[in-house]
């Protein structure tokens, strides 16, 4: 009974749903996020790589207590968390292959499967993977886990294409560019069912954002175009502060009541 306390007191339960509403500029912020995170993971890899754990583990940390204290949709807490999950599972992806020795496409494989267990996992539980149901907290844990799982994959996915099939990272973005068109093309108008085609492109939308950042960090003799990790963090962290703030003061993201969610 005391854990059960303890646990409503520091993860209390929902009163709405506790994710945005999914419009255009929730895409673009995503992008932005993911881009964000991959440059501000590689700069404190270039750096010290225990002190940059550290502290991609302590803003997790933060951004784990300050949404779940949350107890609706709030936009600074929402994309804090993102941006850090975004961060951190670069840091982790990246990690397994630098310091394990794993091949980026053992990499990949193993984020896929992590993935598809929580999915299976979500949808065995709650019996649906709707984002619009988030209104517990058993699923909000479900979807933050979901999240971490395909931003580990998208930087590994990122890196399988760019290094093991000798793509390169412009290539990479065209190529994850242009698959973003089957889930929209899909929904619009294939009838592609909505679950499907949401977590498709959130999906897809990791690497391409990753390739995106890679390919502005990275020094030309690797691919990229040199401008570094301090100025692209810097910037992508400067877009996303300015969106979130423009969401924050319109509340255009809040997502409408609906019944039964």
């Amino acid at each position: 009974m005391v854990g059960t306390h303890a646990l409503d007191r520091w993860f209390p339960e929902p009163l709405a749903a506790k994710v945005p509403e999914i419009a255009l500029l929730f895409w673009v912020v995503k992008l932005l996020t993911t881009a964000a995170g991959e440059a501000s993971s590689d700069y404190f890899a270039t750096h010290s790589k225990a002190i940059g754990a550290a502290v991609e583990i302590i803003v997790v940390l933060v951004g784990v207590l300050w949404q779940f204290k949350t107890r609706r949709y709030v936009a600074p807490a929402y994309w804090f968390l993102a941006l850090a999950i975004a961060t951190t599972g670069t840091g982790v992806s990246d990690t397994m292959h630098l310091v394990f020795g794993i091949p980026y496409g053992g990499t990949t494989f193993i984020w896929i499967v992590t993935l598809l267990g929580v999915f299976f996992l979500w949808s065995r539980t709650e019996h649906t993977l709707s984002i619009h149901s988030i209104v517990t907290r058993r699923r909000e844990f479900f979807y933050w886990a979901t999240i971490f799982a395909t931003f580990a994959l998208g930087t590994a996915l990122g890196d399988f294409t760019a290094f093991s099939l000798n793509f390169g990272y412009l290539t990479s973005i065209l190529l994850f560019g242009s698959l973003l068109f089957i889930p929209l093309i899909g929904w619009r108008y294939l009838r592609m069912n909505s679950i499907l085609a949401f977590w498709l492109a959130y999906i897809l939308t990791r690497p391409l954002g990753a390739s995106f950042a890679d390919y502005f960090c990275k020094p030309k003799n690797v691919g990229g175009i040199g401008v570094g990790t301090v100025i692209t963090s810097l910037v992508l962290l400067g877009l996303v502060a300015g969106l979130v703030a423009y969401l924050t003061v319109t509340r255009s993201d809040i997502q409408p009541e609906r019944v039964g969610a």
